[in-house]
């Protein structure tokens, strides 16, 4: 993950616009088909590869996070026991799966089970490895016991993925690990045709146990990011784009913009939702990157308000900070490490990192002050801020090679250490800090990133400790002390915070944003 976050939906213009996805004359408008980087892949709730924003619409979980807390979804309650060990849930009645087949216990207890016997691709979720056994109470009371206490519990069962209810007939000898022979959720539409690297059509659930939504069809069509997708506005072919769960923005601020002023559309902003950063590999030992001063060097020379005002037109802020204040608990007092290029070359002068009299590149030891910084090539924007990084660095004797691939290849690097810098992103207002924090220590997210860092043992037991403490006190000592070293250590180099940008038709009802910045609620659109 992920990257500037900046989302936007927009209808296409102009005469070609309401001949293709516009109405006919007199008629209501019910459909939108929205340009997407990349396909939707695999739509397995309980593995990685699908787009998270077409996950989002067939599937649903059993709690719902709100920016006012946990609120009901597929359980209409919940008991906690008072050793914070057990949970049981009370299930919505009347719930069908998109193929007929009842949500119930059973089902709940089969999606469950399939998840957990492939617990070790779900470690960067705590909540994986606390699970002991899920139960049927009765039809619709289910009970889940875990090891120990675990305070992040219903915000982990709230997410997009993988703790969500896929119809248990779609499942392969009762599991999900191997594949599935279908997608039926219980969610507000259903995937009904996918044309692979083309497009996917979701209908209306209409035993939707939420109601039948207005918008009735929604197509996701694969389209490059850029000037194709703008073209692609401009001419009707697409109503409208938004950026994928990874952060890679289909147009840039500028095209967003020149659609904003012409007077037909409405803008809407989210507080800031997460933070888009470089992560440098701290267990690279034969890179410079291993070394502290080089992190903190590399910091220090980004102008972060060059990025924010010439890249993103204001729309998203300068971060000098993992999380932004909003977060919960990452209001901490933290070292600051202004945009100064005089205290970067003290810090490599320092460091023994010299600059040879006409050389272009230091070096120490005969070692060049070399590193590579991979880049999402969806994303419209990373390369323009790989690009102006890569000459800030160089001004101060930094050689800097940027590479652009696709977002499944940026996570797989990210998973298995083949990296030096690589852009990422936190997971935003749903899920910090507990679960960027807990990634530090996933051997498939940010162990590479943290594991060369000092004092990295005990940065991971004091991880272990905050997500057990049933006392708010201790957890607040325990997630600054936790935000104090990694931040000290510079492994997270933060650029900005991203907010998400909507930019819509104004007759285009409804718009609203989700705590996992991932999704959009089509299902409270419509058009006036």
């Amino acid at each position: 993950m992920v990257f500037a976050m900046v989302l936007t939906v927009m209808a296409g213009c102009g005469e070609k616009g309401s001949e293709q996805t516009g109405a006919a004359e007199g008629e209501e408008k019910t459909s939108l088909i929205y340009a997407s980087a990349k396909d939707i892949n695999d739509m397995n709730p309980h593995l990685y590869t699908g787009s998270m924003p077409a996950q989002g619409m067939v599937y649903e979980s059993l709690v719902e996070n709100t920016a006012e807390g946990i609120k009901p979804l597929l359980a209409e309650s919940w008991d906690i026991s008072e050793d914070g060990k057990t949970y049981t849930f009370h299930l919505r009645k009347n719930v069908k799966f998109q193929d007929g087949e009842p949500f119930n216990a059973e089902a709940v207890k089969a999606n469950f089970d399939a998840v957990q016997a492939n617990r070790e691709k779900h470690a960067w979720i705590k909540l994986s490895t606390k699970i002991v056994s899920t139960n049927v109470i009765d039809e619709y009371t289910v009970e889940l016991v875990l090891s120990s206490t675990y305070y992040p519990t219903l915000v982990e069962l709230s997410m997009t993925r993988p703790y969500v209810f896929l119809s248990p007939k779609d499942m392969i000898n009762g599991g999900t690990k191997d594949g599935v022979n279908g997608y039926h959720g219980t969610g507000p539409y259903m995937l009904t045709e996918h044309n692979v690297d083309e497009n996917a059509t979701f209908q209306a659930n209409e035993n939707y146990w939420g109601g039948k939504p207005e918008i009735q069809s929604i197509v996701a069509k694969v389209l490059p990011a850029g000037e194709t997708t703008f073209l692609a506005l401009q001419k009707g072919e697409i109503d409208f784009v938004f950026t994928d769960d990874r952060g890679a923005d289909s147009i840039d601020v500028e095209a967003m913009n020149q659609l904003a002023d012409s007077g037909e559309y409405q803008v809407v902003r989210s507080e800031p939702m997460n933070t888009s950063i470089i992560a440098a590999n701290s267990s690279k030992t034969d890179n410079p990157v291993s070394e502290k001063a080089v992190r903190e060097a590399i910091w220090h020379a980004i102008d972060r308000d060059t990025i924010s005002n010439d890249i993103f037109d204001g729309t998203q802020t300068p971060a000098q900070t993992l999380f932004s204040s909003n977060v919960n608990y990452a209001n901490v007092e933290l070292k600051e490490r202004s945009y100064d290029v005089s205290s970067a070359q003290k810090l490599l002068d320092e460091a023994g990192w010299t600059l040879e009299s006409g050389a272009a590149v230091r070096t120490k030891n005969g070692q060049e002050l070399a590193m590579d910084l991979y880049y999402d090539s969806n994303s419209s924007t990373q390369k323009t801020q790989a690009e102006y990084i890569q000459n800030e660095l160089k001004g101060i004797g930094i050689q800097l090679s940027i590479i652009g691939e696709e977002s499944s290849s940026i996570a797989n690097r990210r998973s298995t250490g083949e990296y030096d810098l690589l852009f990422n992103q936190t997971w935003g207002l749903a899920y910090d800090p507990q679960s960027t924090i807990s990634a530090f220590a996933s051997s498939s997210a940010y162990l590479h990133t943290t594991s060369g860092m000092a004092g990295a043992k005990e940065l991971y037991a004091k991880i272990e400790e905050v997500m057990v403490s049933t006392d708010e006190d201790t957890r607040k000592s325990l997630y600054a002390d936790i935000m104090t070293m990694v931040h000290d250590e510079a492994v997270f180099i933060p650029i900005t915070n991203g907010s998400m940008t909507v930019v819509a038709p104004k007759n285009l009802d409804g718009i609203a944003f989700k705590q996992t910045q991932y999704e959009l609620p089509f299902e409270r659109m419509k058009f006036k």
